[in-house]
């Protein structure tokens, strides 16, 4: 029996829609399938971040459309699919990257201190803002279904496809702190899992990504000290249970997306496959 890996994971031609694009990782995600022959639709909130990327993946050669789009909001998102289409005429990939954290879904605290539940100096249970915590969990969790709703249509049509979510290790292990985030990104995962039941007569794949702790932009603030540069206790404590010893970089999830899109892992759905550097399975 000959192996053509050569083909097997191959993309080239193919079309990618990618929403949270002007993000750091989703950003690094496009680039990656650009310099491998595939057209990359650039979608996000953010459109001036969504086209400087798209004009740097042009200068180095590769095919990229940029648009704004509020995942929230279907009308854009279908007017989006529309030029895509227009565009490329095909949808043979979608990676729904749109997602992130609010103080306002969030805790001061990892424990509550019972003897001050009420208290004014820290945002606790009890006081956190259900508009707030709706907010997260409606950007990550109801923009990928809005998004998938939209786009995976077209797959369906199409007869084949292979889509990836954005989930987190922390959907099977919450994070302190971050209850709205860890719940939405639950629901991303349990939804994949689902999906990839209900369309798996139909040519399409859903998988899932969960990243572990990558040093973004957004991150670094968090976890390191502006002035010193040394780690937050937050961070330390990340360190410690990640056995590989570091933060993730975006090119650490490049070859999983890549096996997750192609003909690779053409027997895989329903997946969702940690890249963690290891932090999901240790215990003490």
């Amino acid at each position: 029996m000959t192996v053509a890996f050569d083909t097997m994971f191959s993309l080239r031609g193919r079309t990618c829609v990618i929403t949270g694009a002007g993000g750091e990782l989703c950003g690094a995600m496009a680039r990656c399938l650009a310099a491998l022959g595939v057209r990359v639709a650039l979608l996000d909130i953010n459109e001036e971040e969504a086209r400087n990327k798209a004009e740097q993946i042009s200068a180095a050669g590769g095919e990229a459309f940029a648009d704004r789009c509020d995942v929230l909001d279907r009308q854009q998102l279908e007017a989006c699919c529309e030029r895509i289409l227009n565009t490329w005429e095909t949808i043979d990939f979608l990676i729904t990257g749109a997602g992130g954290n609010d103080p306002q879904g969030s805790t001061t605290d990892e424990f509550l201190d019972p003897s001050q539940p009420d208290g004014p100096a820290a945002d606790n249970l009890f006081s956190l803002n259900p508009d707030g915590f709706s907010r997260v969990f409606d950007l990550n969790f109801l923009g990928s279904f809005l998004t998938i709703q939209v786009f995976a249509q077209q797959m369906v049509k199409q007869g084949r496809g292979s889509i990836v979510t954005i989930s987190s290790m922390s959907a099977d292990t919450p994070l302190t702190k971050v209850p709205a985030y860890s719940a939405a990104k639950a629901a991303v995962s349990n939804f994949t899992r689902w999906l990839s039941v209900y369309l798996s007569r139909t040519g399409v794949r859903v998988n899932a990504i969960a990243p572990g702790f990558f040093m973004t932009e957004q991150l670094r603030f968090l976890h390191i000290d502006q002035q010193t540069g040394a780690l937050s206790e937050r961070a330390r404590k990340v360190i410690a249970r990640t056995p590989l010893g570091r933060y993730g970089e975006p090119e650490d999830l490049f070859g999983t997306l890549v096996w997750l899109l192609s003909d690779g892992s053409k027997f895989v759905t329903g997946a969702v496959v940690p890249v963690d550097g290891g932090f999901s399975a240790y215990s003490i």
